[in-house]
């Protein structure tokens, strides 16, 4: 008797994204687009099709798809451990967090996993500062955090939102946080009492659309934070680690905060890595077993965040993202007036403002989509790009052709 061997049927991209629906919670509206692989700026979807990727995984791929440098550290890890838990020391873990402290300017690092780790871990070491250092009273601690922000999808971060789909049937919150209007000076200044451990801040607002604050509003909170002895968090999960032409966005002020919240390309888009950067004074307040993560720091993590602080060093994709963000900045500011109403940019970073009468953000996106350029809407009408640090500017060229085509409706 021989047996029957059946090959497997290749599925559609449209098949693939129904029988992933049908079995998905529906946290997400993704774009009806399954890939299958991507190298550089462009990926490729199950039935063949390329696309120019301009969102660059909300900045976690600002060195595009499997860069070679970051495919090899994960390679060679990969083979040799993994995982050991911080009950140990693996051998990646002091060059890793010495690399970051450096590039940070910074005496200690405390890794973590994903971004929103990170934002629970600098609320936790704020608190825990504010009491041992600051003096404040037993559980009255207070952050002050701003309105329009996004600092993750935890209870406790989602409690101090006010965007209602983050927030609304997810409750109770915690207390302990402030909200002042972004870009406000003067609120931060008249918020602050002998309760606040730290100011929690995005230098540019990422979700809410790459909102870029008024010049001096960072400086004018570092100044403020060391007169009335209160911990500056920059929340640099987006802004942070090349995009907006500097290391981080708050070296366009020559600003440097107490703690540096990092993530998204810290991991290179291969492994979720994250963590929270300070000065012994600030960071020496935890001891064992008051925080931790049994993946955070990983060896695999190390390998590939060492290596991704390894390129940040050179300066190289700092100056790319500010030289190809003029090029950005000059095509999307030609269509205004032409169904685009403003654009906000900084580096390789943009918020379109699309004219309601050409159609949602996320009507644009599919149009895009079907152009074969992939982007992200949010907030009804506006769309966000963040092409990877690494494309170049012909392909960039040509996808902003594709949104002024859109845009015009032809």
């Amino acid at each position: 008797m021989t047996a029957t061997i059946t090959t497997p049927q290749h599925e559609s991209s449209t098949e693939l994204f129904q029988r992933a629906e049908a079995r998905t919670a529906h946290n997400y509206h993704p774009l009806p687009v399954v890939v299958e692989h991507a190298a550089g700026a462009w990926m490729t979807d199950v039935d063949g099709t390329r696309f120019l990727d301009l969102l660059s995984g909300y900045s976690a791929l600002n060195f595009g798809h499997s860069h070679p440098t970051l495919v090899q550290a994960a390679t060679e890890q990969l083979g040799r451990v993994t995982l050991t838990s911080r009950a140990f020391v693996h051998d990646q873990f002091a060059d890793f967090c010495t690399a970051l402290g450096d590039l940070c300017g910074k005496d200690l690092v405390l890794p973590m996993n994903t971004g929103a780790e990170a934002v629970e871990t600098a609320i936790k070491v704020a608190r825990k500062w504010g009491y041992e250092v600051k003096g404040i009273a037993p559980d009255q601690a207070e952050i002050i955090v701003a309105s329009g922000n996004f600092h993750g999808r935890t209870t406790t971060i989602v409690g101090f939102s006010d965007d209602p789909d983050a927030r609304d049937g997810f409750g109770p919150f915690a207390p302990g946080f402030v909200t002042v209007p972004y870009g406000d000076l003067a609120a931060i200044e008249a918020a602050i009492t002998e309760n606040t451990a730290a100011v929690l801040i995005e230098p540019i607002q990422g979700e809410g659309g790459v909102v870029i604050p008024p010049d001096g509003y960072l400086r004018g909170i570092r100044a403020l934070c060391t007169e009335r002895d209160v911990l500056f968090a920059a929340d640099e999960i987006q802004a942070g680690l090349g995009r907006t032409g500097k290391t981080f966005a708050c070296d366009h002020e020559d600003v440097v905060p107490d703690i540096y919240v990092l993530g998204k390309a810290l991991g290179g888009g291969i492994v979720p890595v994250s963590a929270v950067v300070a000065d012994r004074s600030v960071l020496g307040v935890l001891r064992p077993g008051q925080h931790g993560s049994t993946f955070g720091g990983n060896p695999l993590a190390c390998a590939v965040g060492r290596a991704v602080v390894d390129m940040l060093a050179t300066g190289e994709h700092q100056d790319r993202a500010a030289e190809l963000g003029v090029l950005m900045t000059e095509q999307l500011e030609a269509m205004i007036g032409h169904g685009v109403l403003a654009v906000r940019t900084r580096g390789l970073w943009a918020g379109v403002d699309i004219d309601p009468a050409v159609g949602t953000g996320r009507e644009v996106c599919e149009a895009l989509m079907a152009r074969g350029v992939l982007a992200k809407d949010t907030h009804g009408s506006t769309i966000r790009l963040a092409p990877p640090l690494v494309i170049s500017a012909e392909d960039l060229t040509w996808g902003l052709d594709q949104l002024a085509a859109v845009v015009r409706g032809d």
